[in-house]
């Protein structure tokens, strides 16, 4: 999810569901510490409850980013052990360092007594060999007793050798039945279910025997998903805005953005998936991705894309 769920894309998930819990894009402890922090971790107050997903291995530097995440008011810290990419593993972090559950232990202590925020941790089931029952048992056992009370088990392995990131969302087999005695082992923790989820249809079956669903690449492309998930999952009895009504909504955040300086294509790109499986989607996405683009666009681009699919 790295350069996808940034605030512009929160900020429109926000508004087709109030209840489901959001995140940031992974943040590396060097890109908040060293780079532009006000950048990378700022985010409008209606996202709420909202996350931070941190990335590193460094119990002191996580230590100072869990102090900055409080600072800038997030509901929650989460700690990346599942990403794949090399350049992740390369800066030692990500699901390389499911195979160091002590080292991982001693990052959510260190975080967890910077902050009175949850800390929690989201995981694969396993890595390359070690991708057995018992090697996950011991993971969570380790790093439950740091004070990790939530896990996030994206229920495949990963290969951290021969397999590219996109590879590693589908090659590997679901395990779900893993995460689900998880649940069983550990009852007093809180277990959320991610990997191959692709309609709301699914989660009650999955929610027989976990806490919670994560949905992530399935809400990327088609973000009117979520829309259905405050009645169907949170039994909150109210009407969804239209696909229009959202894309109107998320119109005037851009206005103030782009007023601001913002790129057009920084939020653009979001909306890509909205009208997905309607008449005219195909026109509207066409348009936004060939128009918005290019130098010195403007709003009239979204107008014109969204008279397609009227």
């Amino acid at each position: 999810m790295m350069a996808h769920t940034d605030r512009h894309f929160r900020y429109l998930l926000r508004l087709l569901s109030a209840h489901a819990m959001l995140y940031t894009e992974m943040l590396t402890t060097g890109a908040l510490l060293h780079g532009n922090t006000e950048k990378y971790a700022r985010f409008d107050e209606t996202e709420h409850p909202v996350g931070i997903q941190l990335g590193g291995s460094d119990p002191a530097a996580l230590a100072s980013c869990a102090g900055i995440a409080a600072d800038f008011g997030y509901d929650e810290i989460n700690l990346n052990v599942g990403c794949p990419s090399e350049r992740v593993r390369a800066g030692r972090f990500g699901a390389c360092l499911m195979a160091e559950p002590e080292l991982v232990a001693e990052c959510v202590r260190a975080m967890a007594e910077a902050t009175d925020l949850p800390v929690t941790v989201k995981s694969r089931t396993g890595i390359d060999q070690q991708d057995d029952y018992e090697h996950l048992w011991k993971f969570v056992s380790t790093v439950s007793q740091a004070g990790c009370r939530t896990f996030i088990i994206h229920a495949r392995k990963a290969w951290l050798q021969g397999l590219s990131p996109r590879q590693n969302r589908s090659v590997p087999p679901l395990q779900y039945d893993m995460v689900y005695r998880l649940k069983q082992d550990f009852p007093e923790l809180e277990i959320i279910i991610n990997g191959g989820i692709t309609s709301l249809a699914e989660t009650p079956g999955h929610l027989r025997h976990v806490d919670g669903v994560m949905l992530g690449r399935v809400v990327c492309n088609n973000p009117y998903l979520l829309a259905g998930v405050d009645k169907y999952l949170f039994g909150v009895n109210n009407i969804a805005a239209s696909r229009m009504e959202t894309l109107q909504n998320y119109m005037r955040y851009m206005e103030r953005e782009i007023a601001g300086g913002e790129n057009l294509y920084a939020m653009a790109r979001h909306i890509i998936g909205l009208f997905h499986g309607q008449h005219g989607a195909r026109a509207y996405r066409r348009h936004l991705t060939t128009k918005a683009v290019q130098m010195n666009a403007g709003m009239e681009i979204v107008r014109e894309a969204a008279a397609l699919v009227n």
